[in-house]
């Protein structure tokens, strides 16, 4: 049974009924005050140097610069509005090279990089975004002019987080590329070094990059020199797909997994792309098991929710988790995207298990309901069934593989015996990032 229509009831269907082919239907949407996501304005900021400007409407810079401000970095980002007269007067592409133009004439010391971000209403408009940033290189020849975009009209296609993923990387120019030289692209945070996916790559004598670890544009410059991109998550894939096109590198979608199998077919493809031998994971394998015994032991019957920000795989995790014996009652995700298997797993081992839409503008009054003592994994879960025994993570946390399970479950049980503080931890936007609200 779904929930009712109307704010009576939140959103939600018991998993035996629910279609994976479309969990939700479209429509009015709710966003939650579980601000850990990290948004366009945070992934520009890992390009070092890079100075951001973005031309669009009033309303939609009061989020941009709060976002800079909260994350302590509004030196490096400018802005030009944009009125709906500029709408009717021809003047949409002028506007926005002769602002450009006298932001840098403020800045003084030219960045090397500029992010040019447009709006959903330059679009509309058909502004020529090419023509832009041709005469605004020509203007600046020192200076690499990257388009961006902020239009929620590519949610149904390109994601804005997915190509901005790979619009970081478009600064780089062709180097010749390096046998040596591996990259992990399109994460906002670096790959955990104890997992084995990075092991693997350092012992067998390969240099790992990632934009994550750069701190000068010589470094980030250098990006372009890896022979091999690995992407993990779902939104690194146009990343990885981009530089292999422009460069030639090949990429690996190498997917954060939730299921052994799946983690070991990974390690093939990884092993066979590098011409390594394969690993015995035993230990590894032994230890996740362990682990998670232990927070199960932990945990107990508690009632545990898992949302997809805290985990890419959101019905994976809940598949492995329910097989080691954990209540899991609760599921926070709006599709089952390249879950099916897991999907149709889960349903046939526990087909009552209750997936809430994360969006739906039912989900409003759900922290208000009375809710039994839920573990969740993940910010939403937290906020919308109202516990402070949470796991704080998000797209995985930068954990993969084995360890990573292993690290998760462990995560789980000092969530469960040392609960947090939600209300002050859900207003920091951008986890990982400085706040000025710390």
């Amino acid at each position: 049974m779904s929930g009712a229509a109307g704010r009576d009831r939140p959103e939600f269907v018991r998993l035996g009924d629910a279609d994976r082919n479309g969990l939700f239907a479209s429509g009015l949407e709710y966003n939650p005050p579980a601000r850990g996501m990290w948004n366009i304005v945070h992934t520009g900021m890992l390009v070092p140097g890079a100075h951001e400007i973005f031309a669009c409407a009033q309303g939609c810079l009061r989020g941009v610069i709060l976002t800079a401000a909260e994350m302590l970095e509004l030196d490096r980002l400018s802005w030009i509005s944009v009125s709906e007269s500029d709408m009717f007067d021809g003047t949409l592409e002028s506007d926005i090279v002769d602002g450009v133009r006298d932001i840098i004439a403020k800045l003084g010391k030219h960045p090397p990089v500029v992010l040019l971000y447009l709006s959903c209403i330059h679009l509309f408009a058909g502004v020529d975004f090419d023509d832009v940033i041709r005469e605004l290189s020509e203007s600046f020849p020192d200076i690499h002019f990257v388009d961006c975009y902020m239009t929620p009209t590519m949610r149904t296609t390109v994601s804005p987080v997915m190509k901005m993923s790979a619009q970081i990387y478009g600064a780089l120019e062709p180097r010749p590329l390096d046998p040596k030289v591996i990259g992990i692209v399109g994460n906002d945070r670096a790959t955990d070094e104890d997992s084995e996916l990075v092991r693997i790559i350092r012992s067998s004598g390969f240099e790992l990059r990632d934009i994550t670890l750069c701190r000068t544009y010589e470094e980030y410059l250098r990006l372009a020199e890896s022979s091999i991109n690995i992407s993990h998550i779902p939104t690194g894939v146009l990343a990885g797909d981009e530089l292999q096109r422009r460069f030639g590198a090949k990429h690996l979608h190498l997917p954060a997994r939730y299921d052994y199998n799946g983690i070991a077919d990974n390690y093939r493809k990884l092993c066979g792309a590098l011409g390594v031998a394969i690993p015995d994971f035993s230990e590894e394998i032994a230890a996740a098991e362990a682990a998670l015994a232990e927070a199960k032991a932990v945990i107990g019957d508690t009632a545990v929710a898992v949302d997809y920000t805290a985990v890419t795989r959101s019905f994976e995790l809940s598949l492995l988790l329910k097989k080691h014996g954990f209540n899991v009652k609760y599921i926070v995700a709006d599709t089952a995207g390249g879950e099916e298997e897991a999907f149709d797993s889960l349903r046939e081992l526990d087909p009552d298990i209750e997936v809430y839409s994360a969006v739906n503008v039912n989900m409003l009054d759900m922290p208000e309901r009375e809710h039994e003592p839920v573990l969740a994994v993940g910010q939403k879960a937290a906020y919308y069934f109202s516990t402070d025994r949470f796991v704080n993570m998000i797209v995985n946390g930068g954990y993969y593989g084995y360890s990573g399970i292993r690290k998760i479950a462990e995560l789980m049980k000092d969530a469960y015996e040392v609960p947090k503080d939600r209300r002050e931890l859900l207003k920091l936007k951008g986890m990982g990032c400085a706040s000025c609200l710390v």
